[in-house]
Formats: structure tokens, C-alpha cells, sequence
């Protein structure tokens, strides 16, 4: 058995949630580094394009966390055997990604009126648009999960991103946006939120 390490930022959600996420659903004992802010300045330079996650096996690092998600999904069997299934899984994740760099964007101002106005505009435009999308896609595929008609890192993805979203943690971006635009989206959420080892998962935390 691989000897696995995923290194990420302590705290629930961000791009490291869905991998964890999935270790625990395959059931595959994994370390769960979990890295202080305050230490990451210390952590960054040795870490592949200076970013988290990264995901350590046999001593071995990978990074970026759709590559990440992709190898634990194959571990886990939960990503696609079919080709156009896993590029669907593909694709939402890559959609969720363009997502979360448009938010990113908004973290380095300082000012608060003007980071409160950039963030009215990505909620009202951006963000709107891509939770609508994805919750067309989602129709698309069957109104349960985004490929292959059952769980995958794809719908972790998603049920990650919505989760941050409903979190409070974003100043001015509205906690109930998807529930508004997107509410097949919060149904999604709700299946993933209740899979017994989802709930398991976050009771042990």
C-alpha cells in the first residue's frame, strides 16, 4: 500500500477539500497535513509552483488539485472508466477552477469599498452566470451528479466550492447567491452533504 500524504491549508473547504474528501470515501489511510498560515511562508518554497495542495505518495509530490482530485479518484473509484464521462468529470472541475480564480482575484484588495464593489460585480455577473451553467450541466447529466450517474471527484469538487460559497467567509458575496440562481445546485449539495461518509468524514473533525 502507497504510503499518501495530501498537504493542505487547515481549514474545511478550499482546493484541498474534495481529495480529502475522497480519501476518506475509498478508504484509503492517508496523512492529513494540515498547514498553519502563519507557517506557510516556511512550507511555500519547497512546495511544486509554490501553491497547496500537493499531494505526497511514496515520497513522491503532485500538485495542482485537479490533477490531484484525478489520481484520487482513480484510487478511489471515484473518477470515470469511460472516457466521455471522465471528461465530464473533467469539466466541471476545470469550471469550478475558473470560478475560484475569478473570487481570488478580489483577495488582494485592501481597500473595502473597492473590494466590496468588485465582489458585487462577480456575484451579480461572473458568478451568477458560471452556478447557472453549472447547474444546466448538471440537468444535462441527470439531475443527480455531474458524470457518470453516480459520485465522483467532480460532485466533491462542486458540493467544496458551494460550500465556501455558503460559508460566510467572502465578504459581499451573498451566502444564499446559489440558492437564488442555482437550486438544483443546493439539492446537489444536500445529496453529497448527507452520504454517510461525508457525514462521517466531518463528525470526526
Amino acid at each position: 500500500m502507497a504510503k499518501v500524504k495530501l498537504v493542505y491549508f487547515d481549514f474545511h473547504g478550499g482546493r484541498g477539500e474534495p481529495a480529502r474528501l475522497a480519501l476518506h470515501i475509498g478508504g484509503v489511510t492517508f496523512e492529513d497535513q494540515r498547514v498553519a498560515f502563519s507557517d506557510w511562508p516556511a512550507i511555500k518554497p519547497q512546495m511544486p509552483y509554490q501553491a497547496l495542495p500537493v499531494l505526497e505518495v511514496d515520497g513522491k509530490l503532485l500538485a495542482q488539485s485537479n490533477s490531484i482530485n484525478r489520481f484520487v479518484g482513480k484510487l478511489t473509484g471515484l473518477y470515470p472508466n469511460d472516457p466521455w464521462q471522465a471528461a465530464l468529470c473533467d469539466e466541471i472541475m476545470d469550471a469550478v477552477e475558473d470560478s475560484t480564480r475569478l473570487l481570488a482575484g478580489t483577495f488582494g484588495i485592501k481597500n473595502d469599498e473597492e473590494k466590496k464593489a468588485a465582489r458585487q460585480v462577480l456575484a451579480d455577473g461572473p458568478l451568477r452566470l458560471s452556478l447557472q451553467q453549472m447547474q444546466t450541466r448538471l440537468e444535462q447529466s441527470g439531475g443527480n451528479y455531474f458524470a457518470d450517474d453516480r459520485l465522483t471527484v467532480a460532485d466533491l469538487k462542486v458540493f467544496a466550492w458551494i460550500k465556501d460559497l455558503r460559508s460566510g467567509n467572502f465578504d459581499y458575496i451573498p451566502t444564499d447567491l446559489t440558492n437564488r440562481v442555482a437550486p438544483l445546485l443546493i439539492a446537489h449539495f444536500e445529496r453529497v452533504n448527507t452520504h454517510p461518509k461525508v457525514v462521517a468524514y466531518y463528525a470526526s473533525r
